[in-house]
């Protein structure tokens, strides 16, 4: 088939028990697959035994988010491929718009859809709202959700446009150019990957866009909690990652520094809330990226060398953190947005 949707499984049969039946009733014309990441609760049997047309690609271990999918991927032919979290409820004509953003933009190599939360429908999820811009500094925001101000869904961002990154709880993304940017940073493991590939493909002048006519409810926090410390570690640790593959030499090497202080700053912050987890957990990020960051030093030379769009629409010439805890912001409608010149 054209499409194929596929759904990266960590002992998550219970996700699957509630979630999986949207997608199977609601999604037409594409493959749905699962990748099991080495499930230990019974998943593929389960599978097996409930929907056995249902396609599974069964690893014999946890690759992580970013891995798992590559190595999904990697086995399919289908020309666009959406990768959809196990805890994602799909509703009708769910997959029809984001098909026809890509067929008729052929400039454009990811969409995704308005993600709501699931629970409280009234709302933006976390994980991606209404798509995914990043500041100056390098930290990432949405339309909807800005750093935990997550907000009402009425109506306000129901305009398609242009975005810096797709979240990966539900992106479409056109096969051949998943695998020739290398696909996931397997090296992140989970989270912020998804910004990583796209700020790749942004940067050698791809187009990546946010579809309002889609709209999915995503759960959230189903692999890792949001109170999670090792979450705080990835996040922590992959964002600093993530600038250093990405982020021009020019901006890198003052907002670097920067970064640093902030992080610490956050660090202790924590630990004045009794946080003490969270606060190793920062600690152990700082010390990791600069453990590795010579690991990474090709890949930033690879990226720079192929970077034919020096500004990158989506990367905002604004301090999120300034204008949520300073300026009072609650809505990414109330910000002055200018992309940062490169």
């Amino acid at each position: 088939m054209k499409t194929a949707v596929i759904i990266l499984n960590y002992n998550g049969v219970k996700l699957m028990e509630e979630y999986l039946p949207s997608v199977i009733n609601n999604t037409r014309d594409a493959e749905i697959i699962v990748a099991d990441n080495g499930s230990t609760d019974g998943s593929v049997e389960w599978l097996k035994s409930h929907y056995p047309t249902i396609k599974v690609l069964a690893f014999s271990t946890n690759y992580g988010f970013a891995e798992g999918y590559n190595k999904a991927i990697r086995q399919i032919e289908a020309e666009y491929v959406v990768l959809l979290n196990s805890d994602v409820n799909t509703p009708k004509d769910w997959l029809q718009p984001l098909v026809k953003t890509l067929d008729e933009h052929p400039g454009c190599v990811a969409c995704q859809p308005k993600i709501i939360a699931d629970k409280r429908r009234s709302h933006f999820e976390h994980a991606g709202a209404a798509g995914g811009f990043i500041d100056y500094y390098g930290y990432p925001l949405c339309r909807g959700r800005l750093i935990d101000k997550v907000e009402e869904d009425c109506g306000q961002y129901d305009t398609d446009m242009e975005i810096f990154w797709a979240t990966g709880a539900c992106m479409m993304i056109r096969r051949k150019a998943y695998l020739e940017a290398d696909g996931l940073d397997s090296r992140f493991f989970a989270h912020q990957e998804e910004i990583d590939l796209c700020w790749r493909l942004k940067a050698r002048g791809y187009s990546i866009r946010y579809v309002s006519d889609s709209t999915v409810y995503h759960l959230g926090g189903g692999s890792l909690g949001y109170e999670s410390p090792r979450k705080v570690y990835l996040n922590f640790r992959n964002n600093a990652i993530m600038l250093y593959k990405n982020m021009p030499t020019g901006d890198y090497w003052h907002i670097a520094p920067f970064r640093f202080l902030m992080d610490y700053t956050a660090a202790f912050q924590m630990l004045l809330q009794g946080k003490w987890d969270k606060f190793k957990a920062v600690l152990k990020a700082r010390k990791d990226f600069v453990r590795t960051r010579k690991d990474f030093t090709a890949d930033r030379k690879k990226n720079l060398r192929l970077t034919t769009t020096k500004n990158i629409e989506g990367r905002l010439n604004l301090w999120i953190v300034w204008q949520v805890y300073i300026n009072k912001k609650v809505k990414f409608s109330e910000l002055k947005i200018d992309k940062k010149k490169n």
